[in-house]
């Protein structure tokens, strides 16, 4: 889905992504942070969604909680993909009030898990929100 598109990113899931696209937006608070060729280091989610807007691509937020939290007013619109399986974890989405947002489109689709080998079902949903907040120079 972010396949040719800009994304914004926080620190620690820029350093956890194998394959980094270019125009990749990553919010850190150490500027001198090494960023990969077509990457670019911002200090805050404004300025990486303003920057990413730049490109003329579509900005996808990809994470971590923080950055989703931070960027969650200025969205006009949200994917939740719910997958139908229980997964050991130890981070959570952040809580975000989807009850005000309408839901625009929903997909069902099987995807196959790497890790244990086997398919699993997800629910792809497209959330629209109808009063988004603009940012200083957006």
């Amino acid at each position: 889905v972010v396949a040719g598109h800009a994304l914004v990113v926080g620190r620690l899931t820029y350093e956890s992504m194998e394959v980094v696209p270019v125009d990749t937006f990553v919010v850190t608070r150490h500027p001198e942070l090494p960023v990969r060729p077509g990457c670019v280091a911002t200090s805050t989610v404004g300025d990486a969604i303003t920057t990413a807007q730049g490109t003329g691509k579509e900005v996808f937020v990809i994470g971590g909680a923080s950055i989703y939290a931070a960027a969650w007013p200025y969205l006009d619109r949200f994917l939740l993909t719910h997958i139908e399986r229980e997964f050991a974890g130890d981070t959570w989405f952040p809580e975000i009030p989807l009850n005000q947002w309408p839901i625009a489109g929903e997909q069902r689709r099987t995807l196959h898990e790497t890790k244990s080998k086997s398919d699993v079902v997800c629910r792809i949903v497209e959330y629209r929100n109808p009063h988004p907040q603009r940012l200083g120079n957006a």
